[in-house]
């Protein structure tokens, strides 16, 4: 157990930079890590990492990773495929450019393709256990580099590699990557260059922090004064740094405090908000839990530790009386990058999440903020001259001076922010940094910085699945689909609306559970999935359906003739006839959603895709079909037809 700990906690590292760990914990671990170690080229530059799958793509003019230069690229992955039966398989490649596989040091494919077509390997016997992998790709001189790796066999379906299927090594060259793409996160994450101005295209460069306007009326003083005193005492993970130090710190952080509490608009105070009662307090419990509040957060009325996640028991010190139901419906009103989801809570929701929230929440001692003029006067003095407006938006004069990016030499990341014991007389903040994060910083700051120039959905989407929780819903309750399977299946278009929040129609509006909104980050999420996956960051533009197919398709939904389709989907108005087991999504959506690729895959075989689904299997495993009368039963035809017909989406004609 231990060691699957280990590799579990390396793994996200690796991948992200954003979790810390304590560095003993991950040099201990010495376990194979899921997935292949690659290698992505572009002219003499190399950055390595670990990859979940073999699948790549790069728009034309855009960089592979932040750390390579715009350019024809090439990819090496590389690594151990593990069977637990000897048996025969082939390998299917979708790619533009060149491609060689090789297993157990043979070559089963090596060819040129020109992505949608389909390139398969001859058959080649795996043996139980452990088998070599190598997929040497490079891609063509002009034009998207585009390449993703499937396989089937007897009893494995058409799909991608499964990451639990591969695994590797680490390596000092990962190693060196992975540092200096941690100190990269890191840099963002911290929002250095809001201090060290300097140039870049990276999106978390432009990020805020909450805005000061009127934040008396949504924070309490006394809350607001501990955490600018010492931030990681509220929330081990923060990226606010101590700004005051010595025997004046805590009377600087009050006043400081004190002048914020003072900016305050027209909210209700603590006398006329009314006590809520046990209705809303119990529907506030129920709709947290419906809403899997916990995948951030620990509960207000929980003890045990979470690391990553958010406690909640400090709610009544934080939140100004009435602010906590206000900041729930609309969490990014004050600040655009918040990892706060948008739930699109309506009044009475709102009012009885916060409820419940209070009413579990620690009791605050709340100290009344200083009036005295002096002291306010102090407070803004101190925002506009220690940095605070570097991050946080207010209309006063920023007196703060620090160096630009440029002129930082090498020996100045490890002293002043970096410094691991600043000395007494030092008024540069401090931030709760581990060794290992002050070694990544520092291996960022010497090197020569371009990757702020450059930018890729796939490096932001890596980040921030894991910064946003994504991975504690998806694949753990029910209607969140396997995360794995996202970007291989949503169309980027559907996918961000989605995300954003924008996309009024909900899949499974059956469900009470809902997808949370990001409104800041969800299009680089939903293009990072799509490219993750081997896929265009847009989907390509359709051709006109193919009338005579869809004239088949609709057959084959309907009751006469057909699948049946309609006894579980809706097609539009037209409402399922009757549903065993559990709905299925209105068809007449399904085609602005899926990938077509995803649509063939879950056709031929839905459990191979999710285990859990109710979906039957229509096609054997010859991939022909069970109504023979139809096409002559010929699979990918009679698929391509209902695929012909889901493209009518709102034209689509009632079943029969």
């Amino acid at each position: 157990m231990r060691s699957l700990l280990l590799g579990v906690c390396r793994l996200i590292l690796v991948t992200t930079g954003l979790l810390r760990f304590p560095d003993a914990l991950l040099a201990a671990s010495a376990e194979p890590i899921p997935g292949l170690a690659s290698v992505l080229r572009s002219g003499p530059a190399s950055d390595h990492r670990s990859a979940d799958i073999i699948a790549l793509y790069v728009p034309a003019g855009q960089p592979a990773t932040p750390f390579l230069p715009a350019g024809p690229v090439s990819a090496t992955w590389s690594g151990d495929l593990t069977v637990d039966l000897r048996g025969d398989y082939t390998f299917h490649a979708a790619f533009s450019g060149k491609l060689k596989l090789l297993i157990n040091d043979a070559v089963v494919l090596d060819s040129e393709g020109r992505s949608p077509s389909w390139v398969d390997s001859q058959k080649v016997r795996l043996n139980k256990g452990a088998n070599r992998i190598v997929a040497e790709y490079s891609g063509p001189q002009k034009g998207d580099s585009e390449v993703r790796v499937y396989w089937s066999g007897k009893e494995v379906p058409f799909n991608p590699i499964p990451t639990a299927a591969l695994s590797h090594s680490t390596n000092p060259d990962i190693e060196r990557s992975d540092r200096l793409r941690k100190g990269r996160d890191l840099f963002a994450e911290l929002r250095c260059i809001r201090c060290h101005a300097g140039e870049g295209s990276m999106p978390e460069l432009s990020a805020d922090a909450p805005s000061f306007s009127g934040i008396g009326s949504r924070r309490q003083f006394g809350w607001m004064a501990r955490w600018i005193a010492q931030p990681a005492s509220l929330r081990t993970d923060s990226a606010m740094p101590d700004l005051f130090h010595g025997p004046d710190a805590v009377g600087q952080s009050e006043a400081i405090a004190a002048f914020l509490a003072s900016l305050k608009t027209a909210t209700p105070s603590a006398a006329t908000v009314p006590a809520p009662n046990p209705e809303a307090v119990e529907a506030g419990r129920g709709l947290y839990e419906k809403l899997h509040c916990v995948a951030c957060h620990v509960a207000p009325d929980s003890s045990e530790p979470a690391p990553g996640k958010i406690p909640q028991k400090g709610v009544r010190s934080k939140f100004a009386p009435g602010a906590l139901a206000a900041f729930l419906r609309k969490p990014s009103e004050h600040y655009a990058w918040i990892r706060m989801p948008d739930f699109k809570l309506s009044a009475l929701e709102a009012t009885q999440l916060a409820a419940f929230l209070e009413s579990v929440a620690d009791q605050p001692s709340l100290a009344a903020p200083p009036a005295d003029e002096s002291i306010l006067l102090k407070g803004k003095s101190l925002v506009s001259s220690s940095g605070c407006l570097n991050c946080h938006s207010l209309d006063l004069p920023n007196a703060f001076k620090a160096k630009p990016l440029a002129d930082l030499k090498p020996e100045s990341w490890t002293s002043g922010c970096l410094a691991e014991t600043p000395s007494a007389d030092s008024k540069a903040p401090r931030y709760a940094l581990s060794a290992a994060d002050r070694a990544a910083l520092g291996a960022f700051g010497r090197s020569d910085r371009s990757s702020l120039n450059r930018h890729s959905a796939a490096d932001f989407l890596a980040r921030h699945s894991v910064s946003l929780h994504c991975r504690e819903c998806h694949g753990k309750f029910e209607g969140f689909p396997a995360w794995d399977l996202l970007g291989g299946k949503l169309k980027p278009e559907w996918a961000s609306r989605f995300i954003t929040g924008s996309e009024s129609r909900k899949p499974r509006p059956w469900l009470e559970s809902r997808m949370p909104a990001f409104p800041t980050h969800g299009a680089w999420l939903a293009q990072g999935l799509a490219t993750a996956h081997g896929l265009p960051p847009v989907a390509p533009a359709d051709d006109a359906p193919d009338a005579e197919l869809a004239k088949v398709g609709h057959q084959l939904v309907g009751s006469s003739g057909g699948f049946a389709c309609i006894s579980c989907h809706s097609v539009g108005e037209f409402g399922a006839t009757q549903v065993f087991e559990a709905p299925g999504i209105n068809l007449a959506l399904s085609h602005e959603r899926l990938q077509p690729d995803f649509f063939r895959r879950w056709l031929r075989n839905p459990v191979s895709i999710d285990p859990n689904s109710k979906m039957p299997a229509y096609f054997d495993e010859e991939g022909r079909s069970a109504l023979s009368e139809v096409l002559g039963g010929d699979g990918p035809k009679t698929i391509r037809a209902l695929w012909e017909y889901l493209r009518l989406g709102s034209k689509m004609p009632k079943p029969e």
